[in-house]
């Protein structure tokens, strides 16, 4: 499993992401200025990146409904369908980390995602916040 979260001092404003199998084994950055949402991608997309095609499987764990729900709701097919418009018919925000980020988690295959509820004392959770908070200063 790996833990993956986003934050942001402010929105927009200057973000952190994390991504972490482990207390030693993990990935950070930064962006400014960006959004919440863009740092919830990006940690997942990066956590992607570094494990495939090493790993046969990777199960992502977000406490982002966001990221979540675009692969297990299939809202990258819908998206995909409609030219890159929402269900309100309105351009789908941050494409360009959604386009890349979906073809690494098709190509490879055999990607899991699950939510977790943040800021709820789960171990992992807390700690991907903490790096990626941390990041936002780095």
């Amino acid at each position: 499993m790996v833990y993956t979260d986003g934050a942001c001092s402010g929105n927009p404003g200057p973000g952190g992401w994390a991504w972490a199998v482990s207390n030693s084994h993990h990935g950070t950055g930064s962006e400014n200025p960006t959004t919440n949402q863009r740092m919830e991608i990006m940690a997942a997309f990066k956590a992607v990146q570094e494990f495939s095609p090493s790993y046969s499987s990777i199960e992502i764990v977000s406490d982002s409904t966001y990221v979540v729900k675009c692969f297990n709701e299939n809202w990258h097919v819908g998206w995909e369908k409609r030219g890159w418009k929402n269900a309100a018919k309105k351009p789908v925000a941050n494409q360009d980390l959604w386009k890349p980020f979906i073809k690494a988690v098709l190509d490879h295959g055999n990607v899991k995602f699950t939510w977790v509820k943040g800021h709820s004392g789960h171990p992992m959770n807390d700690l991907v916040d903490e790096l990626a908070v941390a990041a936002i200063h780095a």
